[in-house]
């Protein structure tokens, strides 16, 4: 069998008001209940991201998710409809832009615990 990455933990003050914000940016769904103490938002059919409530300090993590153009789009307008802060670059200001200088589309935003979350529509990581 394959290797396959099935679930991740995200450290999170608040695991519902965390869980909750990723799931309906992206418009994947989630629960407010998961096995143990969780709080699960449901990626795809294979992979899960588990929050769970940790003291400070815990560490602050990027995750990046792959994404296709029409799905892009639509999370790119969640994010201006929440008002939320993005940037095209992993460590620039806020510009409101989209990086579009790897062949696809790239955006990054913080979430309130600082958690860094990165959309594209092409790896860079990966030419596939």
């Amino acid at each position: 069998m394959a290797i396959q990455l099935d679930h991740l933990m995200v450290p999170a003050r608040d695991k519902l008001r965390s869980a909750r914000m990723l799931a309906e940016l992206l418009g994947v769904p989630w629960s407010e209940t998961g096995i143990g103490p969780f709080a699960p938002v449901y990626l795809n059919d294979g992979l899960t991201l588990d929050f769970d409530e940790w003291g400070e300090p815990f560490p602050l993590i990027h995750f990046c998710f792959r994404v296709g153009v029409e799905d892009f789009d639509a999370i790119l307008g969640r994010l201006q409809a929440a008002d939320i802060p993005y940037r095209s670059a992993v460590h620039g200001p806020v510009d409101h832009q989209v990086d579009r200088s790897h062949g696809g589309a790239i955006v990054y935003w913080n979430e309130p615990d600082g958690h860094q979350w990165e959309m594209l529509t092409q790896s860079y990581a990966r030419k596939a």
